[in-house]
């Protein structure tokens, strides 16, 4: 039901952006140089620093400004603010962004914005003394997640598809949206069977014990790029010098937070978070492991929206062939690009 509201709301939505396209490019603070932005609006989540912004403080990102206008829950709520104009560029759960694609919405990725592996899986728990040890278990059960239609929604499924449940039993999990920093009292309190945790909010309910890990994203997907940034192709063709800037920052950004000591980059985090004023604290960002971004400098692949893409076709919630994984990317403005294609051509040698 959640994808069918998404999909009503983005048809409406795109009904505005005939009328935003030419305004929204210069809204807000927003300022020019000749005919391209140089300030771009954006969202984040509060307590956590973004590469983007982490770029600017490490002065990758030349003469472009970030202009914060907010803060997010989840990647569905900054792509409807990129549709109606109100930022620049957004981050979100790669099945989120075909989903959105899918809806008629003109979008294309630029580089990476976070991923899973060992460090920063997004896990999903249920007490020790819980009856539920299987996915045909979860039937009936209540399910916490930070949004639908986003990450948890398309695992959660996953899982239980690839451990033989119906579409029928699938419906019958019921997923139920909680701020993330309420997912562990309430799961403790039985109001919710099962809690998806991750980062800080894993760390630290593992450290109260009584807990035990059903699974988790990665038991699915290995380490993977779960999500990109993206802007409107419009945006694109109308500011191709700051997008080639921002996405060669980010992408250096990534980098240097993949290669530096951890310490060095959570000193930075917590730099950046007690510098902006935005009444936030860093203590989220001290628990900070791991980019969890599987391809150097966040690097897109095929694979990385093809798998959402067979997935929502499996589900019959697109129409096959309607969405090519290909015409989401554009990885030509980062700079990391050809020393990929050297390490792939070094390999086909090899083999």
């Amino acid at each position: 039901m959640q994808f069918l509201n998404l999909k009503r709301l983005l048809i409406t939505v795109t009904l505005l952006v005939l009328n935003l396209t030419a305004c929204s490019d210069n809204k807000g603070s927003s300022t020019l140089t000749g005919q391209e932005k140089t300030v771009l609006n954006y969202q984040s989540v509060a307590g956590f620093v973004t590469f983007p912004e982490l770029a600017e403080a490490l002065g990758y990102l030349g003469d472009i400004k970030l202009n914060y206008v907010g803060s997010i829950t989840g990647g569905p709520q900054d792509l409807q603010a990129l549709v109606t104009g109100d930022v620049d560029f957004a981050m979100a759960f790669n099945g989120a962004i075909v989903k959105l694609a899918a809806s008629g919405i003109d979008i294309v990725s630029l580089v990476g914005s976070y991923g899973s592996d060992a460090n920063t899986a997004i896990a999903y728990f249920v007490t020790e003394q819980s009856p539920i040890k299987t996915a045909r278990d979860l039937i009936g059960k209540k399910i916490s997640v930070n949004t639908l239609g986003a990450h948890s929604e398309f695992t959660i499924k996953e899982y239980l598809y690839r451990n033989g449940l119906s579409s029928a039993e699938i419906a019958a999990v019921e997923l139920t949206v909680l701020p993330p920093g309420n997912s562990e009292q309430v799961l403790r309190a039985g109001q919710v069977d099962v809690a998806q945790l991750n980062g800080i909010l894993k760390d630290v309910a593992l450290q109260r014990g009584g807990l035990r890990l059903l699974f988790a994203d990665i038991d699915l997907f290995g380490d993977f790029t779960a999500g990109n940034y993206v802007v409107r192709k419009q945006f694109l063709a109308n500011n191709p010098t700051t997008v080639k800037k921002f996405t060669e920052g980010t992408a250096r950004a990534i980098e240097w937070a993949r290669n530096s000591p951890r310490e060095q980059v959570v000193a930075k985090f917590s730099a950046i978070i007690n510098a902006r004023g935005r009444n936030e604290d860093d203590r989220w960002v001290q628990f900070w492991k791991s980019t969890g971004i599987a391809d150097k400098g966040g690097l897109i692949t095929e694979k990385q929206y093809q798998q959402w893409i067979d997935w929502m076709v499996r589900e019959g919630q697109l129409a096959p062939g309607k969405i090519k994984a290909a015409d989401l990317i554009d990885n030509s403005f980062n700079p990391y690009l050809g020393e990929a294609d050297a390490v792939v051509e070094i390999l086909v040698k090899e083999e």
